[in-house]
């Protein structure tokens, strides 16, 4: 993987064919130039399907041979889902395949004709401009048990968002329905309280019970924390609940199902990190990983299956931005901006680390030190989140280092970091 642009620019080269594809669900279009822009032929239109896959194939070699050219090199602007089984088949038929950024070419579009008009013959040139300018990225297409991973990281977000959307349902039926719930149970996803959920919803079911009724259905699947004074204290509430009243048959159908879609959907997230564990046993360094203090098998797994296989990187400065964790500055003339991370880049892979790092200041000696060091040193002292940002960068050079290497974690490496006057005087 390159990332200087000056060496992407000298891949490109007088044998080569640029080829510019805009990518849609049902049809493509392709058109083709040299290294100076100058475009060969008319542009192509061909369908999402392995005729029409083939039927590029065909017409980029027929070009290349009219024009003496035996490199060819395909530029798409990533448009959803649909480049995924294009790029796939241009891999599989050896084509080197090179993605440039949609906004990218939305900024660009208008150096050719002034006008910000999009059209499917527009768009394949300027994504070949780009590609010619050394403006892309070579993907890192997954295989093997990486390629699992990264499916089962896709099921794991879909799942997470789904039983987010469900909890907050559940919350404003609480509110509606049974505002002080949370006042006789601090979490409705605590045990006891579902089980309330589920066997007796509303405050109207809830008063016309016994506190020995409560107990004993709690007792059922709940040994601790569930005694008579709750129940009591649940009993009264409901009571003296101001909930809405109306419209209560219903009420207790929704929540009943709204319980059963959680349950069913926390289920299935289990499900999947178990499978995501089985995965990462075959990674080299894996092991290594899990020793450090405040990792857990999810934080390496979510890692993985964001980054790959490690053997494509260079340099863990490519990983940062690819996290979009690099550091931008904008700045001109006497104004001096603030320095910050830009954000291009995977966000999903972002929340993963900075997850990781708030946990490993919570659990981990090494990276509490070093965030109080970098928080409270004399000169330049960082402000806490920046602090944070700093060490998620430090935590990927260790995950990079591991991984690469097959090396253990070491403390004493970590601390290095932290510069203390009264020892450097003496040194």
């Amino acid at each position: 993987m390159k990332y200087k642009q000056n060496e992407k620019i000298l891949q490109v080269t007088g044998d080569t064919l640029i080829a510019g594809v805009d990518i849609a669900k049902e049809s493509h279009y392709a058109r083709a130039f040299d290294y100076r822009g100058v475009e060969y032929g008319k542009y192509l239109r061909f369908e999402n399907n392995r005729e029409g896959m083939t039927k590029f194939l065909n017409w980029a070699k027929d070009l290349m041979e009219r024009h003496k050219k035996n490199k060819l090199i395909v530029g798409i602007e990533p448009t959803g889902q649909y480049w995924l089984c294009f790029a796939q088949y241009l891999k599989d038929n050896n084509i080197k395949v090179v993605l440039v950024n949609p906004f990218h070419v939305k900024m660009s579009k208008e150096l050719d004709d002034n006008s910000p008009t999009k059209s499917d013959k527009k768009d394949p040139k300027t994504i070949a401009m780009l590609v010619k300018d050394g403006r892309y990225v070579e993907p890192i297409i997954p295989e093997g048990v990486y390629a699992e991973l990264r499916v089962a990281m896709d099921i794991k977000e879909r799942l997470n968002k789904q039983i987010g959307m469900t909890k907050n349902q559940i919350t404003r039926w609480l509110d509606i329905y049974f505002p002080e719930f949370n006042t006789v149970f601090s979490d409705w996803e605590g045990k006891a309280a579902l089980i309330t959920l589920r066997e007796f919803p509303t405050p109207e079911k809830i008063a016309k019970k016994s506190a020995e009724e409560i107990i004993s259905i709690w007792k059922k699947e709940v040994q601790r924390g569930v005694g008579e004074k709750r129940a009591i204290k649940l009993i009264e509430t409901a009571k003296e609940s101001i909930g809405k009243k109306q419209g209560i048959k219903m009420a207790e159908y929704e929540i009943k199902t709204l319980i059963e879609q959680y349950e069913f959907l926390k289920k299935q997230i289990e499900e999947i990190e178990k499978k995501m564990e089985e995965l990462i046993v075959e990674i080299p360094g894996v092991k290594e990983l899990l020793e450090i203090k405040g990792i857990g098998v999810n934080t390496v797994a979510d890692f993985i299956a964001e980054v790959g296989d490690i053997e494509k990187y260079e340099h863990p400065k490519q990983i940062q931005k690819l996290r979009g964790l690099n550091l931008i500055e904008n700045s001109s003339g006497k104004h001096k901006g603030e320095t910050t991370i830009s954000k291009r880049g995977r966000k999903r892979l972002r929340s993963v680390l900075f997850n990781a790092v708030m946990a490993l200041v919570a659990k981990n000696e090494e990276f509490r030190e070093l965030h109080k060091y970098y928080t409270t040193r004399a000169q330049n002292p960082l402000k806490k989140k920046q602090s944070l940002i700093v060490l998620c960068n430090k935590l990927i050079r260790i995950f990079y280092v591991i991984l690469k290497k097959g090396v253990k974690y070491d403390p004493i490496k970590m601390m290095k970091d932290i510069k203390r006057p009264g020892l450097q005087e003496a040194a």
